[in-house]
């Protein structure tokens, strides 16, 4: 009966059906009282009251009455025409005026419900007084008193209402904001994760294949007049197989990097200036200035990426006859300058990355000093060679990192 609440609680729902209870209990009384004592026009008051019944009734049954102001105000008119016919008839009616102050607060916008409670209440006060044949403040006192009880009881569970919809409202706007933030962040750490997959393996199964493909090569060129030439590549091609293998098993159980096994990132670095030298036409030398300092393992991780990159590039693209490795020591700073002297390129005309030809390898080094919070720098010019500087703030030793497993 609600007009105000589209759907009714429990709790509203019990709270509607006393205050049908009520309204019969009421009207029975005065019914009843009317027979017993024997009053004037007794069949007339117990008339009234049954017709009151039953267009009080009348509501519940009406699905318009809940739904639409204007058939609650009607309907509410039409009961208030039976009750004053019935308090005209019988001073006992005057008790339903409490019951109706809800229903006019209940389903009336608020300024006509006041409106309505006070018409009633001095329908009330004015109806006890003719019955009585005088006027005094006590008969003002009990409706007066009942009406301010309802327009309290009704605003106060009005407002308390509305704070219980914002808060449930409130609820539901933070359930789906966190149900997206998990779907945001999952989808993040997915992207993160395809970035750091990708990263290894341009850093290490591309690379390995790369320096195969260039040692079966040089083979090839050397058959059939140079045999022992030829048998140097094979074998050198046959040993970056192995180290590719032990890479990529290691990158699949998201293990450390093999080259940094029993050694320090500054031993794994001079070793793969060895290898590099060793497989290439190119010399590779390793220079090590400050006092090493234990690093974090994504680090350690990050800067033999970005060396082992760099360097297969220089062997790759700049032609170059020397490469010079060094890694620094700077208090609070570690860095890394790979130079090389080779045919050198403009950094600020560099084709984006491409899945056939390659290009990944500089935005893969730029998202590891990133991730990391260091910084990567380039100076390069056609035909003076290349300088790459990585630098990256010492931190201390993790035993796990996002750049050692997943």
């Amino acid at each position: 009966m609600n007009a105000a609440a589209p759907t009714l609680t429990p709790t509203t729902r019990a709270l509607a059906w006393c205050l049908h209870l009520l309204v019969i209990g009421l009207l029975a009384l005065a019914a009843g009282r009317a027979v017993a004592d024997g009053e004037p026009h007794a069949g007339l008051k117990v008339a009234s009251a049954v017709a009151c019944a039953a267009v009080y009734a009348t509501g519940p049954l009406l699905p318009s009455i809940r739904c639409s102001r204007r058939a609650a105000a009607l309907w509410l008119a039409a009961v208030g025409v039976v009750w004053l016919v019935l308090l005209a008839l019988s001073p006992d009616a005057v008790w339903m005026a409490f019951p109706l102050y809800f229903l006019q607060l209940h389903l009336l916008p608020r300024r006509a419900g006041l409106i309505a409670v006070v018409a009633t209440a001095a329908a009330a006060i004015t109806g006890f007084a003719a019955h009585q044949r005088s006027f005094s403040a006590a008969m003002a006192i009990g409706p007066a008193l009942g009406a301010a009880v309802a327009v309290a009881v009704v605003w106060g569970y009005q407002a308390l209402y509305r704070e219980s919809e914002q808060r449930r409202r409130l609820i539901e706007e933070l359930t789906a904001t966190r149900a997206n933030l998990a779907e945001v962040q999952h989808t993040a750490g997915v992207l993160a994760e395809r970035e750091r997959l990708a990263r290894e393996i341009h850093d290490t199964l591309a690379q390995g294949l790369s320096s195969i493909q260039l040692l079966l090569r040089a083979a090839e060129r050397a058959l059939p007049d140079r045999p022992d030439a030829t048998a140097r590549h094979v074998e050198a091609a046959r040993q970056a197989a192995v180290d590719n293998l032990a890479e990529a098993r290691r990158f699949v159980a998201a293990l450390t990097p093999p080259a940094l096994e029993g050694t320090t990132l500054a031993g794994a670095l001079a070793r793969l200036c060895t290898t590099t030298s060793t497989r290439h036409r190119i010399t590779a030398r390793f220079h090590l200035t400050g006092d090493p300092v234990p690093l974090a393992t994504a680090h350690e991780v990050a800067l033999l990426r970005i060396a082992q990159s760099a360097l297969a590039n220089t062997v790759r693209h700049a032609h170059a006859a020397t490469a010079e490795i060094t890694l620094s020591y700077l208090g609070h700073h570690i860095a890394l300058d790979v130079v090389d002297d080779g045919t050198g390129f403009d950094p600020g005309r560099l084709p984006a990355p491409d899945p056939e030809n390659g290009g990944f390898g500089l935005a893969a080094m730029r998202a590891r000093m990133h991730a990391l919070g260091g910084t990567l720098t380039i100076e390069s010019t056609p035909g003076h060679g290349t300088a790459l500087a990585a630098q990256l703030p010492l931190t201390p030793p993790a035993d796990t990192a996002p750049e050692a497993r997943p």
